[in-house]
């Protein structure tokens, strides 16, 4: 069975969060339609409200926390990314464009991601394709055609009405169909793995 890994980003201030609920339902879809194809799954949520503080201070020092490096490494490992916004000003929100800042050059070039917004009218909506969308593009990732984002009138308590609930599986289903095309991530490269073994190194890297 293949393992993949899907890294599910949520930039949502409040808990409750109508952002981390869509994050959530999307994830749930792309786990469900991999576990369909034969694919045993593994969700990491990175919760960037809890690194808010270490994000800027990355900005500021050009060094993670221990957690926030886990979360960049978990987001770098991915077979795909699930990436959710609020919608502030027309577009992301500061925390959201921050983290994906600091992470590390070329992480998610190739990488299958899957864009979320939420906002509170559908006035707002057209900001995930004039502004996540290319963000992503940016950073070259392959982002799939659908995105998705919901108004507060598109929720009846935690469900999804029918529409929006539609295009949940239906953006799922896209983001699980290019992770199974793809092999399996190895993960981020250690930094500090070795590249020459020991006795190469006290050769002086020649070969007897």
């Amino acid at each position: 069975m293949t393992r993949r890994t899907l890294a599910v980003v949520s930039a949502g201030l409040s808990q409750p969060s109508s952002t981390r609920l869509l994050a959530d339902q999307l994830a749930a879809a792309t786990r469900d339609e991999l576990v369909r194809r034969g694919a045993e799954v593994r969700l990491d949520v990175v919760e960037l409200r809890e690194h808010a503080h270490d994000v800027v201070n990355h900005l500021l020092t050009g060094f993670p926390s221990a957690s926030l490096r886990t979360a960049l490494d978990a987001v770098a490992g991915a077979d795909g990314v699930i990436a959710v916004t609020p919608i502030f000003s027309a577009s992301y929100s500061g925390l959201f464009k921050s983290f994906f800042d600091v992470l590390d050059s070329g992480a998610l070039a190739g990488t299958p991601v899957l864009v979320g917004a939420t906002g509170g009218t559908a006035r707002h909506s057209l900001a995930l394709e004039h502004a996540v969308r290319p963000l992503f593009g940016y950073l070259r990732a392959v982002v799939v055609p659908t995105g998705v984002y919901a108004a507060g009138a598109d929720w009846s308590g935690d469900t999804a009405d029918g529409a929006l609930r539609d295009r949940i599986l239906h953006a799922g289903a896209e983001l699980a169909e290019q992770v199974d095309r793809r092999p399996a991530s190895v993960g981020p490269a250690d930094p500090f793995a070795l590249t020459t073994d020991f006795a190469q190194l006290l050769g002086g890297g020649r070969e007897e």
